[in-house]
């Protein structure tokens, strides 16, 4: 089996990250932080079904009255049902007049309107708890695979998924994608699927550690890597093409969750590979305990 020099390059693959995630910073800036959904901030998520096709044109028309903004986009495999989502929370009278827009100009029956208000304490509240539970994740998994591996594995484990965060937050600030709940999901479900990967290769790692003891540091990243290249690049084309078929055949909620765990997958294939086995070499030699290799 011919061994790819991963490490020889490493300065280039941490380089890489690097200029992304420097692009990610100065779009946050420039826009203020993240296109924050109505999940966060509180608004309105009217749903509509017309039981027939319907103009899309139409409903930005009706809608723009009161909120010019105001997010419109297909619901439901059949075209049916409009979603529309604003940052505006209408109270009851205003979803009153809307719903009498609505009927007056394309004939929707009332019931068939349904008009969701999420004010902006929910959206704090909501913001606190995805924080809450990331904060529990990264945690969990740092101290997981310090007592399974050592800590150093652990911390390496820990900047490749911080890598992974920080350019799903880049897509997004760069597009200016609204951020929602389902975000939330599939960085965890991310989160979850990167690390898989990783201990997968610092497994290989470790085994090779106990019967190539005359191998460097790098000789043995390069070694293990390359051993475990195949699987890692195959189980990840296989999720990638079933997340893929999800956003390309999914309705609009399916998509909020599917953009994100494509965006993730492609990030934490190259993470695993080029980010977490440098970086734990890196440590290996600055922290080299007696009796290590």
């Amino acid at each position: 089996m011919r061994i790819f020099d991963f490490m020889k390059y490493k300065n280039i693959w941490f380089g890489i990250s690097g200029i992304i995630i420097a692009i990610g910073i100065v779009f946050l800036v420039i826009n203020g932080g993240l296109n924050l959904g109505i999940d966060y901030t509180g608004g309105s998520s009217i749903t509509i079904n017309f039981d027939k096709n319907f103009e899309i044109e139409k409903v930005r028309e009706v809608i723009s009255k009161f909120d010019e903004n105001a997010i419109v986009t297909y619901a439901g495999n059949d075209n049916e049902m409009a979603l529309i989502k604003t940052n505006v929370g209408f109270d009851v009278n205003k979803q009153g007049e809307i719903k009498k827009a609505f009927q007056e100009s394309l004939g929707v029956e009332e019931t068939n309107i349904q008009i969701e208000y999420i004010g902006p304490a929910i959206g704090d509240e909501l913001m606190i708890q995805s924080l809450i539970a990331l904060l529990l994740a990264v945690g969990g998994i740092l101290l997981y695979v310090s007592v399974r591996f050592e800590w150093r594995i652990g911390l390496s484990a820990i900047v490749s998924l911080v890598h992974d965060v920080l350019i799903m937050i880049t897509v997004f600030a760069v597009l200016q994608i609204p951020v929602t709940s389902s975000f939330l999901a599939a960085l965890l479900t991310i989160i979850g699927y990167s690390i898989n990967d990783t201990i997968v290769i610092f497994d290989r790692i470790r085994e090779n550690i106990k019967t190539k003891k005359k191998l460097s540091e790098d000789e043995l990243v390069n070694m293990s890597v390359t051993q475990s290249l195949t699987r890692s690049i195959n189980t990840s084309a296989t999720t990638l093409v079933t997340i893929l078929a999800l956003y390309i055949l999914g309705v609009p909620a399916i998509r909020d969750f599917a953009l994100p765990m494509i965006i993730g997958i492609i990030s934490g294939v190259y993470s695993t590979i080029f980010i977490a086995s440098p970086v734990w070499v890196i440590l290996r030699k600055k922290f080299k305990t007696a009796g290590s290799h």
